[in-house]
């Protein structure tokens, strides 16, 4: 990214949950870095899974942000009303050959994954329905199977993180085919930021260090589609008392709780934001 380029980063939150603190601190960050650039900031809901997110969530969302001292550009994006644009990068992979249809179960793939993984992360493709060769499916539309993106074999990657520092990956080693598309015809989420990034001009991303994986494939994604990526800083997760990563689920320390608790924005960011974030453990998705 050039200097002259304005910088344009994004909150992206997800309702499928009360904003916690990990959300508020990574949020934080962003708009600092924001602020320190002189740029804009955009809002973006990420509500494509129909069965977890819901209105009050997002409803609550708006109110959290506000009230913790959020400011954004114009109206938030929804990605529930953008589906004709992730369609359209469908066809582009589809019609390249670079995406084909798969008919496993994710039991499947976990049953036939041969190392362990990480919880939140996606267990590597055995292969299982990749065609040898790239034969561009005859598809007029995503629906009623998963689509997965053929990832290069043994390809090493690599890409400058403002936060974490360099960052190195070997395609088709530690990390496998992925999901684009979702048999329940939606589209994933590797395929859905990337063209959101992409199409609302995001120089920055800022998001949690959990993501630093997904980041190489949504790098393989941007040269299919002949895109310019974004600059990225993952920062550290923040942990509960025992070192584990905070959820949703996590309703102890989620901004409505502390907030009825009597704590005010102030003493939140005085409390999670005053250690440097090289000290911390672990950021939070999106």
């Amino acid at each position: 990214m050039q200097s002259k380029t304005p910088y344009c980063g994004r909150l992206a939150p997800s309702p499928t949950g009360y904003l916690h603190v990990g959300h508020a601190v990574t949020f934080w960050r962003a708009q600092e870095r924001s602020r320190a650039r002189n740029g804009k900031l955009f809002l973006r809901i990420e509500d494509l899974d129909r069965d977890r997110c819901r209105p009050e969530f997002r409803t609550a969302i708006l109110e959290d942000l506000e009230w913790f001292g959020f400011q954004w550009e114009a109206e938030p994006v929804l990605q529930s009303e953008r589906r004709p644009l992730y369609l359209a990068a469908w066809k582009q992979l589809r019609d390249r050959g670079l995406i084909y249809p798969c008919t496993c179960t994710r039991r499947d793939v976990l049953g036939a994954a041969g190392a362990p993984h990480a919880e939140d992360e996606e267990p590597i493709y055995p292969g299982t329905c990749r065609p040898a060769d790239l034969t561009i499916p005859q598809h007029e539309n995503p629906a009623g199977v998963t689509w997965r993106f053929r990832v290069p074999g043994a390809e090493a990657m690599q890409f400058h993180d403002h936060c974490a520092g360099p960052q190195r990956s070997v395609a088709g080693a530690e990390f496998g085919d992925f999901v684009v598309w979702r048999k329940d015809d939606v589209p994933a989420y590797q395929l859905a930021v990337v063209v959101d990034d992409a199409t609302m001009q995001i120089t920055e991303v800022v998001r949690g260090a959990d993501l630093l994986r997904s980041t190489f494939r949504q790098l393989l994604l941007y040269r299919a589609l002949a895109l310019a990526p974004p600059e990225f800083c993952h920062l550290p997760l923040i942990v509960d008392s025992l070192g584990k990563r905070l959820a949703k689920r996590d309703d102890a320390l989620s901004l409505r709780i502390l907030r009825a608790a009597g704590l005010s924005p102030d003493e939140i960011r005085a409390r999670y934001l005053s250690t440097p974030p090289s000290e911390r453990r672990g950021g939070n998705r999106r």
